[in-house]
């Protein structure tokens, strides 16, 4: 979940989608106005990808990680 300085939605978006790692990034309404979704099982990866990619795109001005406790795939 990103949240982004007024009017950066579109730029952000953009430049997170050409993340490698991330599967997903779509503009949202409300309280975030990204949300990004990347798979991973090593935890090192997950904060090397949001502490030093993600949020240093100029115009992220906050973010929230959310991990998935289980993904069961085809359900």
């Amino acid at each position: 979940m990103i949240t982004t300085a007024t009017g950066k939605e579109d730029y952000v978006v953009e430049q997170i989608r050409d993340l490698p790692e991330l599967t997903e990034a779509h503009q949202l309404f409300g309280q975030y106005d990204i949300i990004a979704r990347m798979e991973t099982e090593d935890y090192d990866k997950l904060c090397d990808v949001v502490l030093q990619k993600m949020r240093s795109v100029q115009g992220v001005t906050g973010s929230r990680t959310l991990i998935c406790a289980r993904f069961d795939r085809g359900q």
